[in-house]
Parts: C-alpha cells; structure tokens; sequence
C-alpha cells in the first residue's frame, strides 16, 4: 500500500531567518491525519539564514538526527559537546532524561539547508548522548546507505529504537531494487530531485508512506537524493 505526502501540502512557517516545512504536525502547525508515522514523530526540512538559528533550548525523550544537505550547522550542548556538521555528516543527539542545545548557521555568507528529524524512544529515560558520524559520497552514491540504526551497524549513529535510516544519491536513470518485510513501514523523503517509487512520481520534498508491501524499486528520474526510513 501507497500513500504520499505532497510537499505543496506541508506545515510551511516562515520567520524571516527561519523558512520551515513540515511533513507531520509540529509546533503550531497541527494536522490530525499527519501526526506522524510509525515511530518517526517529526521531519522538518529548514532553511536557515546566515549566522541565525535556534538558541539554547531544551529536549527531552526524543532521539534526534540531523541530515545537512547544504551548508553547516554549528551545534553546542549541555554534555559539553560541539561541532559543526556539513553534508554527509549525520548527528545523532538522545535527549534521554534531558538535554539542551544550540544550533546556529555557522556561515555568515550563506543558508544552511538541512532535514531535522525527531523519532521516538523505545523508552523513556535514557541517558543523553551525542554522536556524529561521516558518510563520504561514495558510501550513498547510487546504492543505500545505512546512516542510523539500533545497533550502529555499517558505522552508523546509534539510536534507541526499532529504525533504520538509509540515504541514497541517485544519478539520472539510475535504479535501486531491493527487498521488504511487509510487516515493516517505509517512509521516503525526496530531498532533492525526482524519484520513482514503484512506478510513482515523487518530486523534491514529497514523501511517501508504504506497508505490506514485498520490494521497493527507486528509480531516479532527473537525479534525487532521499532518505529512507524502514519502521517497526
């Protein structure tokens, strides 16, 4: 089964600084028939203007992870840590019991463009902590590429739940097939380009929902970049 979520259909805030899109509710932006899917709760994609951003603020049983796609994000928090993530790093933040944090444009000539997503926990108190991974463009080119999972396997980032986030660059023509448990819950979120999902049309910041079914087939049409999520 097959569900999409157009991008001219998302939550759209915009502050100035801050130009926001929401695939589920988040913030002031509700939609009861978008509430999340499966354990993925949030999944923003921003655009933040230069040398702005989100001040210290604080989180709490949520596992977060941040995809950049174009720019650099500079990110503090209350463990001590800090960084700054570009493309093909992906931060994995546990909020656990309680974080706060801190993240800003670290340009101050250009936007950063990035996709936030929050899942939930498998429970609720675990103790916070940061991680940050580097996934060279050959790991994702054309092929999946494992950047989160419960078990850190293929050097992903580590998260307290039954999920599996797999990125891919696709050139023009270009086709990934691959097998699925139909008791399992698929999302895909076209970030840049044009895909077909099994046959359908996905045009950058569209989504898709799909359970019960057997394989997948990605083909990209004029060059995409997506992210997929495989969800108990």
């Amino acid at each position: 089964m097959f569900k999409i979520r157009r991008s001219r259909d998302r939550g759209r805030r915009e502050f100035g600084w801050l130009s926001a899109r929401h695939s589920f509710s988040f913030g002031s932006y509700h939609d009861k028939n978008w509430m999340g899917y499966r354990h993925l709760r949030v999944l923003n994609e921003d655009w933040i203007q230069p040398g702005k951003g989100f001040g210290m603020h604080p989180h709490k049983d949520m596992e977060i992870v941040t995809y950049v796609l174009e720019g650099a994000l500079r990110h503090k928090d209350s463990l001590g840590g800090g960084g700054v993530i570009k493309p093909w790093q992906v931060q994995r933040m546990s909020a656990g019991k309680g974080i706060r944090h801190s993240e800003f444009n670290a340009s101050k000539k250009e936007p950063v463009h990035l996709l936030q997503i929050w899942i939930l926990p498998n429970k609720r108190g675990h103790k916070p902590s940061y991680e940050e991974k580097t996934f060279l463009p050959k790991a994702r080119t054309n092929k999946l590429c494992l950047i989160a999972s419960p078990d850190g396997a293929q050097g992903s980032v580590r998260i307290h739940q039954d999920a599996r986030l797999h990125a891919s660059v696709l050139a023009k023509g270009k086709t990934i097939k691959t097998a699925l448990d139909p008791k399992r819950y698929v999302w895909i979120q076209v970030a840049r380009g044009s895909l077909q999902v099994n046959g359908k049309a996905l045009q950058e910041g569209d989504g898709a929902a799909l359970w019960k079914e057997k394989s997948l087939t990605l083909k990209a049409i004029e060059g995409a970049e997506f992210v997929l999520f495989d969800l108990a």
